[in-house]
């Protein structure tokens, strides 16, 4: 953990890209990110699972097992935990040799008994105290108030979480008092606003989130529509290229 722990200090934001499949994870790390992260969303589709639902815990366990081949520190998202035994799932992650998690409180349509959340981190965090706990909070999808928002991520803190993760949260001066309020502790956003000024409000660390995965998508269909069109296709790179991520 701590190399991955030293990128959330660096002199700017730590990028996270996060991937879907082994592939897409190598061609980030290609690309020069310092680290990987994996998207519930896109694990869950590439499957046919619905994402969120609990229901990809073996999914997620076997794609890390091979993200690990990969040079760079890797994190998974873990939902809410597979409905799986935090203790239990924190030694399997650790075993695996994952850097990190990201624990969402989100519960579909409602947010976690604060109580349990913070039981639930501190468990994993006990279990894997190597592991960088990443708590997400997710208040501003759920849009509910800011102070909520500040109290559960400093619940979390206190619970053993690493960092903060608060998908939806763009308001900058909104994010410049969550920051002051972690302290020392990392805010990790959504790409949502741009990277450089997220750097500048003292957000420490950027995920793409599902962002990849639908582009990916998207992009593959139009490049079939493109060729029965005889339109253009979209650039891509060769197949001796692609047969290259696999080789570790």
């Amino acid at each position: 953990m701590d190399t991955f722990a030293r990128l959330h200090h660096a002199g700017e934001p730590l990028l996270l890209p996060n991937a879907w499949d082994f592939a897409s994870a190598a061609a980030f790390v290609r690309a020069g990110f310092r680290a990987v992260g994996t998207t519930s969303l896109g694990v869950a589709a590439a499957h046919g699972l619905p994402d969120a639902a609990g229901v990809t815990g073996a999914e997620t366990l076997a794609l890390a097992s091979t993200l690990v081949r990969l040079p760079v520190p890797v994190t998974v998202d873990i939902e809410a935990g597979f409905g799986m035994d935090p203790a239990e799932l924190a030694a399997e992650l650790t075993a695996i040799g994952i850097a990190g998690v990201n624990i969402e409180d989100g519960r579909g349509d409602h947010l976690a008994a604060l109580d349990a959340q913070c039981a639930l981190i501190a468990a994993f965090k006990a279990a894997a105290p190597e592991v960088f706990v990443n708590a997400r909070v997710d208040t501003y999808w759920l849009q509910l108030p800011t102070d909520e928002t500040t109290r559960r991520a400093l619940a979390y803190v206190d619970a053993g979480a690493d960092g903060v993760f608060v998908p939806g949260l763009r308001d900058e001066h909104e994010i410049e008092q969550l920051v002051a309020a972690l302290g020392e502790t990392p805010l990790n956003l959504l790409a949502q606003l741009p990277f450089h000024r997220l750097g500048e409000l003292g957000v420490r660390r950027v995920s793409t989130g599902s962002l990849p995965f639908r582009v990916a998508i998207t992009q593959a269909a139009a490049a079939v529509t493109a060729y029965v069109t005889g339109a253009a296709t979209p650039a891509a790179m060769s197949y001796d290229e692609a047969q290259t991520l696999t080789i570790n």
